[in-house]
């Protein structure tokens, strides 16, 4: 017997735990509730940020797992700044038991993701996510009248990098939810609605929020967003703006010229068609 299964077995452990946070931009950052600071497969273990887990649900079925994590929010672990921005949505989390007087004795006991993140005063509770709650999610195809594709993805194949599907602008004002552009050439008003804005640099590089509202007030665009970017944006801040697209055949046909790559079925007969009968003297 040896490793992490022998250790257990002589009756006097030097366990701990240690979390692997990587978020969607590719930044990976390590914790432990140990008191002293792990290595182990290139990621640097940090004791201070005071990080703890609940008890992992875990069963042999397809049930998704879950548990918490709690932790404080500070300068040298998880800030308020990047909750408030959105950066730990999703991000993806493994958890190790490890001995740590010999890092290489370790087991991985939980691979997941982020879930739902709340705010308690300093702290921060995070909803951890096994793999099998990805066997929740709804598979295959829905008979509907409007397309199920994402505008520029390969089943709907519009080239986002032609003229009119994205552009990029510099910001003139930001309030809150409301982006204003100095803008008095633009597409018709309405042309971002059901878009996405994204933006390219400064602090909020990396972040995109969806259009609710694209309307046009003299020489300026204004964009409503159904969410704040989540961080000041400074004017001159590069954005770019991806066309709205509705999901309607008449905008895949007469907006992208794609009408060929609709994924709905506009053709479908309604409610009202189901519930015709045979009249007397009708059509």
């Amino acid at each position: 017997m040896s490793g992490l299964e022998g250790h257990l077995a002589s009756g006097v452990t030097t366990l701990c735990r240690a979390w692997a946070l990587r978020r969607a931009d590719g930044l990976e950052r390590g914790f432990t509730d140990h008191d002293r600071a792990l290595s182990f497969e290139g990621i640097a273990f940090r004791p201070e940020t005071g990080m703890s887990a609940s008890a992992l649900v875990q069963g042999a079925g397809l049930a998704a797992d879950t548990g918490e994590a709690l932790g404080a929010i500070s300068d040298a672990g998880i800030t308020e700044a990047e909750i408030a921005e959105g950066r730990l949505d999703g991000a993806e989390l493994r958890l190790w038991r490890v001995n740590w007087a010999a890092p290489e004795q370790r087991v991985l006991e939980f691979r997941g993701r982020l879930g739902e993140i709340r705010r308690d005063g300093t702290l921060f509770r995070a909803e951890l996510r096994g793999l099998s709650d990805l066997l929740n999610q709804p598979l295959g195809r829905v008979y509907q009248p409007r397309c199920d594709a994402c505008l520029g993805d390969a089943r709907c194949g519009v080239d986002l990098g032609q003229a009119g599907a994205s552009v990029t602008r510099s910001l003139g004002a930001a309030e809150g939810a409301r982006l204003r552009l100095d803008w008095p050439d633009g597409p018709a008003a309405g042309w971002f609605g059901h878009g996405r804005v994204e933006v390219l640099d400064g602090p909020g590089a990396g972040l995109a929020a969806e259009i609710r509202e694209d309307r046009v007030d003299g020489g300026a665009r204004i964009l409503e967003l159904w969410r704040p970017i989540g961080v000041a944006l400074a004017p001159g801040t590069a954005l770019r703006l991806v066309a709205g697209c509705d999901k309607r055949g008449e905008t895949c046909r007469l907006k992208f010229d794609n009408f060929l790559n609709f994924r709905g079925f506009p053709h479908l007969p309604g409610a009202d068609w189901l519930m015709a009968v045979p009249r007397a003297g009708g059509a």
